[in-house]
């Protein structure tokens, strides 16, 4: 595994330049706080949170990790913006919430030092922003205890992600910044699944997730052609 760091400093400042209104639900975060929700009970649905070693990889101002701590669990999050981890660290204090951590370390440097010490790990819309996720998803796979479980959430790469992740999302709704997505990083599941296969991690289950417009509501679907999400297992 490759210790160095795996980021584009591009992509950290776009966030940390935002990272104050993480916790704004009407803010350019809207849309993580809408299908977090979903997110997260599809998770405990299949890993049952409560009282499990959890490590959110990416986990930016912390809206996953603080709802899996609310579920039971006892959560670390880790990302390289200090200025999201830091809303983070203030919005658990503020909202008291319990077996929270935050840590500045990426996944491959926390992979070394800590292998098999996790029940579950979650790394949402994060692969599509760092320069080799085939490496994340190694790390995700060594963090892992055996039997544990590991979560993925990406963009699809075709025609009709780029139509609705990037022309719709973030040009005509608005619903993301401009410039939030770079087409070329998205991951078809098909790579996914070989970055899985090769990390040790079982494909277990594969969800999309769509969007009305109009009525502002996601669901969980059979279409992974625009967003999707895997649940895997090691063995």
């Amino acid at each position: 595994m490759n210790p160095t760091l795996n980021a584009d400093p591009a992509e950290l400042a776009k966030f940390s330049d935002l990272a104050h209104r993480w916790w704004d639900p009407e803010s350019e975060f809207r849309p993580l706080h809408e299908i977090n929700p979903l997110r997260l009970d599809w998770i405990d649905g299949l890993a049952g949170l409560s009282g499990k070693d959890v490590l959110d990889v990416g986990c930016g101002g912390g809206i996953l990790s603080d709802s899996m701590a609310r579920k039971g669990a006892r959560v670390t999050g880790i990302d390289l913006s200090t200025k999201a981890l830091r809303v983070a660290q203030l919005h658990a204090l503020e909202a008291n919430t319990p077996n929270v951590r935050y840590e500045e370390v990426s996944a491959e440097a926390l992979a070394l030092a800590q292998p098999g010490e996790f029940d579950v790990v979650t790394c949402m819309e994060m692969l599509e922003h760092v320069p080799d996720p085939a490496s994340v998803v190694r790390a995700c796979s060594t963090l892992v205890k055996p039997g544990g479980w590991v979560f993925f959430s990406t963009l699809n790469r075709n025609p009709k992600s780029f139509l609705f992740a990037v022309l719709g999302a973030e040009y005509l709704l608005q619903l993301l910044p401009k410039g939030t997505h770079e087409y070329a990083k998205f991951i078809r599941p098909s790579e996914l699944a070989g970055y899985c296969r090769a990390a040790n991690l079982d494909l277990e289950r594969t969800r999309g997730m769509e969007y009305n417009p109009i009525t502002r509501r996601y669901w969980l679907s059979a279409d992974t052609s625009v967003n999707y999400l895997f649940a895997t297992r090691k063995p």
